[in-house]
């Protein structure tokens, strides 16, 4: 397993209905509610973030292709919109994508680029299976520690709080192997790499401290 981003979007609320603040890796900007929801309309609302990035898809995916085909298209607009049906307990979504190109665009290549519209990340992501996976930090403490050293750091688990992500077991597989007795080998990897995949925890599960400050 392999995440698309090294760092992750990060979202910060406070108490100011209902402004969040999103971090990306170049920067950040305000998401928000529109006022009839109790927000100030001061960013984009969720839905409008998600109709966002199938747009942005759309046109970049597009123009990817346009350019390699050496096509004279001087502009591609896109507009995106959803609704939602409902039939007992199942809602389905439906998401519309109008895609206009200025006159002069040949039909066959107007046909070719819906296909390729239809090939964008993010259109193959939403139209195929997706798993939203939460996880919450614990910082409390437990009864029941199991530690792993190397002399340098020592790698603390709680078992009790561990979901199985599968985040160091997939990206530092030389030390997290379930299938192995210990499942931590703290000599697969150096000290700053064990520690850089532990922060990464997702739950406190693993943590880290200094060997010397192990008691």
């Amino acid at each position: 397993m392999e995440y698309k981003f090294q760092k992750p979007v990060h979202g910060t609320i406070g108490t100011t209905k209902y402004q969040c603040v999103i971090e990306w890796r170049n920067g950040q900007f305000i998401a928000d509610e529109p006022e009839k929801n109790g927000g100030k309309d001061t960013g984009p609302d969720p839905y409008t973030l998600l109709l966002s990035s199938l747009a942005t898809c759309t046109l970049i995916t597009l123009r990817m292709y346009i350019d390699r085909k050496g096509w004279n298209i001087a502009e591609i607009k896109v507009n995106v919109n959803l609704f939602q049906t409902k039939d007992g307990d199942n809602t389905t979504t439906f998401i519309d994508r109008d895609i206009t190109f200025p006159a002069g665009v040949e039909p066959e290549q107007k046909n070719r680029l819906l296909e390729i519209a239809a090939q964008c990340p993010v259109s193959k992501m939403l139209e195929g299976n997706i798993k939203v996976r939460s996880y919450v930090y614990h910082e409390e403490d437990v009864d029941k520690k199991l530690k792993y050293t190397n002399g340098d750091i020592t790698v603390v688990w709680k078992p009790e709080l561990c979901k199985h992500s599968g985040r160091c077991v997939t990206q530092l597989p030389k030390v997290f192997n379930l299938k192995t007795k210990p499942w931590v080998t703290m000599t697969g990897a150096d000290s700053e790499t064990i520690k850089l995949q532990v922060e990464r925890c997702p739950t406190g599960a693993l943590s880290w401290i200094p060997a010397d400050k192990d008691e």
